[in-house]
């Protein structure tokens, strides 16, 4: 059984930087793979008919790769990439010319690695904000549900614009706070302390995305379509899903999860948090606007 130092916990979540960003994915991604029966850490995007969190996982990132124009002819970098099953299904689905996924966890690469049976992947051990290519080298950067530990976020966006050749493309799915006037610990309470990451607003990640020169192609909000669901689904199958988590973690960790699920609903429920797809444009427009000063990229 696994044992979780709560006070080591607090302070990996209080701090987040990215060793602690290491040591709470390493202690808690089994958690949800326990919880999901899969290999995917993504809250998942929950339909009429989705049945399961692997379907919608699977959902999510089906959803995100159209948004992102993922197509055969690519050099595409998975930034944040996990343990790797979005980047095989989006392989197997697009076969780019190359994808790179990128973790600064070399664990969670490793097991990607051996799980890989495509062979076809690049796994670079890296920070998201100082990435290994060549300026204007690659066609798209995604970030699925991992921008949110990016800090500061303005140099990973400066660093997708620098890879990104000329009508390339950013996307990022990335949960975040509705207003930046209310600090996160007041409007979230508990979750505060439980969701680990920088609780981003939106109107953060509009200025950041939009300082560094990128043009916004489409922005969606999906909150409804992923916290709500997934905290009801959880509710409804607890009995199973705790007798799981039992077998590898102590039962104090179910009911901090069980307790956080109930917050995040609730402040979904309240417009408090939600969840964007920002898709957005290397255009040779906005390179003009950087060279003429009018637009200062992030650096």
């Amino acid at each position: 059984m696994k044992k979780i130092n709560l006070i080591n916990l607090f302070l990996w979540t209080f701090r987040r930087n990215e060793k602690d960003v290491i040591k709470l994915y390493d202690s808690l991604s089994d958690l949800m793979r326990t919880a999901t029966g899969g290999n995917m850490l993504n809250f998942g995007y929950w339909e009429k008919d989705t049945t399961n969190p692997l379907d919608a996982q699977k959902k999510m990132c089906d959803i995100f790769a159209q948004k992102s124009q993922l197509d055969s002819n690519q050099n595409i970098v998975d930034v944040g990439s996990g343990l790797g099953d979005p980047a095989f299904l989006w392989y197997s689905k697009y076969k780019p010319d190359n994808l790179s996924c990128i973790n600064i966890n070399f664990k969670q690469l490793l097991t990607s690695n051996n799980n890989n049976k495509i062979g076809k992947i690049n796994f670079l051990n890296s920070t998201a904000t100082m990435l290994p290519f060549a300026n204007e080298s690659v066609e798209r950067v995604v970030a699925l549900e991992s921008a949110q530990h990016f800090k500061p976020l303005k140099n990973f966006i400066s660093e997708a614009f620098r890879i990104l050749k000329k009508d390339g493309i950013l996307a990022l799915a990335i949960p975040v706070m509705v207003s930046n006037h209310i600090s996160p610990m007041m409007k979230l309470g508990s979750l505060s302390m439980t969701w680990s990451s920088e609780h981003y607003s939106i109107d953060f990640v509009k200025s950041t995305i939009n300082q560094a020169g990128f043009k916004t192609l489409s922005f969606e909000k999906i909150g409804s379509n992923v916290y709500e669901p997934l905290a009801d689904y959880y509710f409804d199958n607890r009995d199973s899903i705790k007798q799981k988590i039992s077998v590898h973690y102590p039962s104090y960790v179910e009911k901090i999860l069980f307790k956080s699920l109930h917050k995040m609903k609730e402040s979904s429920e309240k417009k408090i948090i939600d969840y964007i797809f920002v898709i957005c444009l290397k255009s040779s427009t906005a390179e003009k606007l950087i060279e003429r000063g009018i637009v200062t990229p992030s650096i």
